[in-house]
């Protein structure tokens, strides 16, 4: 059987507090989960053992963590977990990292990015329910999603409810880009949703939960008061980089496209001044592919010559190195497609280097959910062309996501 438990309105959980409803509290801005649980549903963890999945980006409206505001609420949290990126979130791409013991509350943090990627009988063990408080980045590839999915089953075997504290999707609610073949499943996309999927994780937990039939009781603490359409910046809400290489809100509206990128012979400048604001190479003739992005007139973005240094160990291409490189900024977020954007940069680059552009096609098909648009663009099919095919299965999506929604459109 799957369970699903969402507190939307401030609803209490049946096995929590037998029908009993928080009292609502009035909304004068937004709140991420962590503020609405403290302030109007706390009698949800009162008197259990918890455990907190969090790093960096688990703060309230004014950059505290979650681990200061529930301790000194009186929540007993006793145990820590940790994803990639670590719970500083100072780690590197794909650096494994040990369980650690955390200085200032003095508890264990468990790491779900080492040997292990799912809490173990041990870490669970006297946990009566567990939180996860972890921002999200608006696009597919992300790893967040499958640690939170890896803790789902793992409270599911040992039946201990889990409870989000939900968070804005940083980059608004817009739905663009191909949706992943599940053929295609990674640790990097678990789940059959676009680029930019436009959900928060707590949607996008109760969309795993029904997609990958996890049994698991899965609770929602809501935001209070954000629509759809607003990003983090439009509601006051502190940006914390949710991982070394996206330190501005600039670079996560790029991400969901330029993120391709990494399954090519092209930098996408980690290490630099603006990674994910920009991509090139030694051999790129800026010149050539500026010409032909100003001809396409790719509507929200304008493009410049650049020329950075990807720095290692962040970039394993050209780390050190000086390369000639595009820079994106975003002009309209409204009109701006970055799936759209990184598709005819794509096309434009091959062919104007046809022999200095390479694949790395295991990398990139999973970030493209499939071998389809690297197949494509090698075949030297349009960007219009490519573009089309991806909206008869974006409807299907945006239709079947429906009854996994927790917030209005405006």
């Amino acid at each position: 059987m799957h369970r699903t438990l969402a507190i939307v309105g401030f609803m209490s959980w049946g096995f929590a507090c037998s029908g009993r409803s928080a009292p609502l509290a009035p909304v004068i801005s937004v709140r991420p989960g962590l503020e609405v649980l403290i302030e109007d549903s706390l009698h949800l963890v009162q008197g259990r053992r918890v455990g907190l999945v969090t790093n960096q980006g688990g703060v309230d409206a004014r950059g505290v963590p979650a681990t200061e505001r529930l301790r000194a609420a009186g929540v007993n949290v006793v145990a820590l977990f940790s994803p990639e990126h670590g719970f500083r979130g100072t780690a590197a791409p794909g650096e494994s990292i040990a369980s650690a013991r955390d200085s200032a509350t003095g508890l264990p943090i468990y790491s779900l990015y080492g040997r292990t990627s799912s809490p173990t009988d041990s870490m669970l063990r006297g946990i009566e329910i567990l939180l996860i408080d972890l921002p999200d980045v608006g696009a597919r590839y992300y790893t967040y999603l499958s640690t939170t999915v890896e803790v789902m089953r793992a409270a599911g075997r040992h039946q201990i409810p889990v409870l989000v504290l939900d968070r804005p999707d940083p980059i608004g609610g817009a739905v663009q880009g191909n949706v992943l073949d599940t053929a295609y499943r990674s640790f990097i996309g678990m789940l059959a949703v676009p680029m930019r999927h436009g959900l928060t994780l707590g949607e996008q937990a109760r969309l795993a939960r029904h997609d990958l039939g996890i049994d698991v009781v899965l609770g929602v603490v809501p935001v209070a008061g954000w629509k759809r359409s607003q990003a983090l910046d439009d509601v006051g809400l502190p940006f914390v980089k949710p991982s070394p290489n996206l330190p501005t809100m600039e670079s996560l509206f790029h991400y969901p496209g330029i993120c391709l990128f990494e399954g090519t012979n092209l930098s996408v400048g980690r290490g630099s001044d603006a990674p994910f604001e920009q991509i090139g190479a030694p051999w790129l003739d800026t010149a050539a592919v500026l010409a032909a992005a100003h001809a396409a007139g790719i509507p929200g973005v304008a493009f410049a010559a650049v020329r950075f240094t990807p720095r290692a160990p962040g970039d394993g291409k050209y780390a050190d190195s000086s390369v000639a490189g595009i820079r994106l900024t975003v002009t309209d977020r409204a009109s701006y497609d970055p799936t759209i954007t990184a598709v005819t940069l794509l096309s434009i680059i091959l062919k104007t280097h046809p022999g200095k552009f390479h694949w790395i096609p295991a990398q990139f098909d999973r970030l493209a959910g499939g071998p389809g648009l690297r197949k494509s663009l090698t075949d030297g099919r349009s960007p219009a062309g490519i573009i089309a095919e991806w909206e008869a299965p974006r409807a299907r999506y945006l239709e079947r996501r429906q009854e996994f929604l927790l917030y209005p459109a405006d």
